[in-house]
C-alpha cells in the first residue's frame, strides 16, 4: 500500500510512519520541516491553500491523518486554518487522486463538555460544547471529515479509486486518548518541564481516573484502522490503554520515570479554573493552567474499549506500568 502520513513530526506521526515503512508500504510524509524519517517527504503547511497535496497525493492509496495545531493557547483563526480548513482540503484532494482510505486521527475532547466521562464511548463531535480552541476545531473537522463522505460511499477494498470517479473513501475516525511515550514534548515533556520547575500541581483531590495510551499502541491502533477501513466506513472509535488510573498516580509515576520531582502542590479545582479562564487570555505559549487543562486535571475521563478492540481486531500490548519502565530507560 502507497500511504500518505501527515505530520509525521510529531511523535505519534512519526511513529505511525516508520511502522508502515516497515512492514513494507510505501510511505510519504507532509509536513512543514523536514522529519529525518528514511521515507518520502514532501514539505508543505497544511494551513496554507496552495500545499502541494496533489503532489503528495498522486498514486497513493490512503491517507492517515495526523497534522493538527495542538498548542493549548493562540487565536481562533489559526486552529481554523489548520485543523479544519486543512483537514477539508486535505480530504478533498484525496478524494480527487482516487484515494481509497481516509484514516483521520481526532481527540476524545470532542466530545468532552467539562463533565466526567466514565466507562463511555465516543459520543457525537460537539463544537459547541467542546472546550477550547483545539477541542473545538478538532470537533468541527471530525465532522467535516463525516460529511464529507456519504454513508454509503462505492469502494472496492484494498484498491484505489479512479481518479475523477464517483467512488470515494474510506473514512474511518479514530480519538486516541492521551498518548505518550519516550520523546513525548506534548504532555510527558510538559509534565516533567513543570515538575523540574515546581510548578506541577495536582488539581482537586487528584483522584479522578484518567485512562491513557501508550504510543505503541496508539500505532498498532492506527495501522488497524487503515487495513480495516472498507469495512469500517465512517465509524469512530476511540483508543486507549484500558487502564485508567488516579490522575495524581499518573503524574508521579511519569515524574518518577523521567527522575523529576513528583507533585507537590495541591490547588482546588474550582480555583484552578478561576485562574485557568485568566491565564490562557494572557499567556501566549504553554501557560501553566488553561480552563480545559483545570477540567482535565480534575474530572474522570476513560472510556468503555470492547467496540474499539473487537472493531480493530487490536488490544494493547504495553501496560502502563511497562510503559513508566520503557519511559525510565529512554532517559525521558
Amino acid at each position: 500500500m502507497k500511504v500518505l502520513v501527515t505530520g509525521a513530526r510529531g511523535m505519534l506521526g512519526g511513529a505511525v510512519a516508520r511502522a508502515l515503512a516497515a512492514r513494507g508500504d510505501v510511505v510519504t510524509v507532509l509536513q512543514r520541516r523536514q522529519s529525518g524519517l528514511p521515507v518520502r517527504e514532501v514539505l508543505g503547511d497544511l494551513g496554507d491553500p496552495h500545499a502541494p497535496l496533489d503532489a503528495a497525493l498522486a498514486g497513493h492509496d490512503a491517507v492517515v491523518h495526523l497534522a493538527a495545531k495542538v498548542d493549548v493557547v493562540g487565536p481562533w483563526r489559526e486552529y481554523l486554518r489548520t485543523n479544519v480548513d486543512g483537514t477539508r482540503r486535505l480530504l478533498a484532494a484525496a478524494r480527487a487522486a482516487g484515494v481509497g482510505r481516509f484514516v483521520h486521527v481526532s481527540s476524545p475532547s470532542v466530545a468532552h463538555a467539562g463533565d466526567a466521562l466514565v466507562g463511555v464511548g465516543a459520543g457525537a463531535a460537539d463544537p459547541d460544547g467542546a472546550r477550547g480552541h483545539y477541542a473545538r476545531s478538532k470537533a468541527l473537522a471530525e465532522k467535516e471529515v463525516l460529511a464529507g463522505v456519504p454513508e454509503c460511499a462505492t469502494r472496492r477494498a484494498g484498491t484505489r479509486n479512479s481518479p475523477g470517479g464517483d467512488a470515494q473513501p474510506a473514512v474511518v475516525v479514530v480519538r486516541p486518548h492521551l498518548v505518550w511515550g519516550p520523546g513525548d514534548t506534548q504532555l510527558v515533556g510538559r509534565i516533567v518541564a513543570r515538575a523540574r520547575a515546581g510548578r506541577l500541581a495536582v488539581v482537586g483531590t487528584g483522584a479522578a481516573l484518567i485512562d491513557t495510551t501508550y504510543v505503541d499502541d496508539a500505532v498498532d491502533a492506527l495501522v488497524a484502522a487503515l487495513d480495516r477501513a472498507p469495512d469500517l466506513h465512517r465509524r469512530v472509535l476511540i483508543v486507549s490503554g484500558g487502564e485508567p488510573r488516579p490522575v495524581a498516580e499518573l503524574l508521579a509515576s511519569i515524574c518518577a520515570a523521567a527522575g523529576a520531582p513528583a507533585p507537590r502542590i495541591a490547588v482546588p479545582a474550582s480555583l484552578a479554573r478561576a485562574a485557568g479562564a485568566v491565564v490562557e487570555t494572557l499567556w501566549r505559549h504553554d501557560p501553566p493552567m488553561t480552563r480545559f487543562l483545570a477540567e482535565q486535571l480534575s474530572t474522570a475521563h476513560w472510556f468503555d474499549q470492547r467496540e474499539t478492540r473487537a472493531a480493530l481486531g487490536w488490544t494493547p500490548r504495553i501496560g502502563l506500568d511497562e510503559g513508566f519502565r520503557k519511559l525510565h530507560a529512554a532517559g525521558s
